[in-house]
């Protein structure tokens, strides 16, 4: 109980020094003539799925370096040093998860390139300032994959709805699982974006890049339903059902799509599951099928194989199976 007492002053200690050294970034009044281009030009470059993240992250540094003062977008980020950033990750790690502090200090690597790019930081400076280390850490991996039960379950959920909102949720579910795209991805899909004759899918993904995705003959048939019940008309490609039938013409939003992911997770009788973890069943069972990684990495749109490998829960199963051979009580 000590040692977890004095553990908890020295993160107190530092913290008040981490506040004393950001106070040195209001000299002069600078903070009030700011130019506030490089946290937009940031934001601008950020996919949609990972904008509100990331202001929100800006918010925070803003508020601890101006101590609420001034907002991101009017704050001189050239102004910060590594004394500055430095002080940021000790208060940040004082208040947040680790996971969270190095999503922060991320967003404040992102703004630092871009005065670089701006011309508002010389190379030297920039270097200096954005080399603050991440916090290391080693947490079990997030979320879950989706089992083949729990898949067919919800799948038969769907078609129990012989409304329009079934095809359509139907239609959802094979996009997100068959082609792993991100929620925010699928939201942004357009009906001149899907080519069914190939089974593609062109994909608007993070930082603007643009790829192919694909989904299987059965994947294909379930999005060729919904589009029988959609018409062809130009424009979204998911969109609302009122009452369950009547189609519009409103692309779908994020929240409603994480509300149909829950309403038929209910019908399906299976514990919660979120759009991520249909992208992570995606990569495991490809994975776990034998793709190649190098080749998962490009349908799913990441910069890295080893973010790929992140997303892979088949070492969870095995561990699972080898659990089964411990008899308990013993035989």
């Amino acid at each position: 109980m000590a040692s977890t007492k004095q553990g908890k002053r020295r993160l107190a200690a530092k913290a008040a020094a981490a506040t004393a050294a950001i106070a040195t970034i209001q000299p002069a009044g600078g903070l009030q003539k700011a130019n506030g281009r490089p946290a937009a030009v940031y934001l601008a470059r950020l996919g949609p799925g990972s904008r509100r993240g990331m202001l929100q992250a800006l918010q925070v540094l803003a508020r601890l370096l101006t101590d609420g003062t001034v907002p991101p977008e009017a704050l001189p980020w050239h102004l910060v040093r590594y004394q500055h950033a430095a002080a940021i990750r000790a208060r940040l790690a004082a208040m947040y998860a680790p996971r969270t502090v190095n999503r922060y200090l991320t967003a404040l690597r992102g703004v630092l390139k871009e005065c670089w790019r701006l011309g508002l930081l010389d190379a030297d400076t920039y270097g200096r300032t954005a080399d603050v280390e991440a916090i290391k850490v080693e947490t079990l991996p997030a979320g879950r994959a989706l089992g083949q039960d729990e898949r067919l379950a919800l799948f038969e959920a769907c078609g129990r709805d012989t409304g329009s909102a079934g095809r359509r949720d139907a239609a959802v579910l094979a996009v997100l699982y068959g082609g792993g795209l991100r929620r925010a991805e699928v939201v942004a899909l357009d009906l001149e974006d899907v080519d069914l004759t190939a089974g593609s899918l062109k994909v608007a993904g993070k930082g603007g890049k643009e790829r192919l995705a694909y989904l299987s003959r059965s994947a294909s048939q379930l999005l060729s339903a919904w589009l029988d019940v959609r018409g062809r008309e130009h424009g979204p490609l998911f969109v609302s059902v009122k009452q369950g039938r009547e189609v519009g013409m409103r692309r779908l939003s994020a929240p409603t799509i994480r509300g149909l992911l829950v309403s038929r997770a209910a019908q399906a009788g299976i514990r919660h599951f979120t759009a991520h973890d249909l992208r992570r069943s995606f990569i495991s069972d490809l994975l776990n099928a034998g793709a190649d990684i190098a080749v998962i990495q490009r349908l799913a749109g990441h910069a890295s194989p080893v973010t790929t490998s992140r997303y892979d829960r088949r070492g969870e199963v095995a561990k699972r199976r080898a659990a089964e051979l411990i008899a308990v009580p013993p035989r």
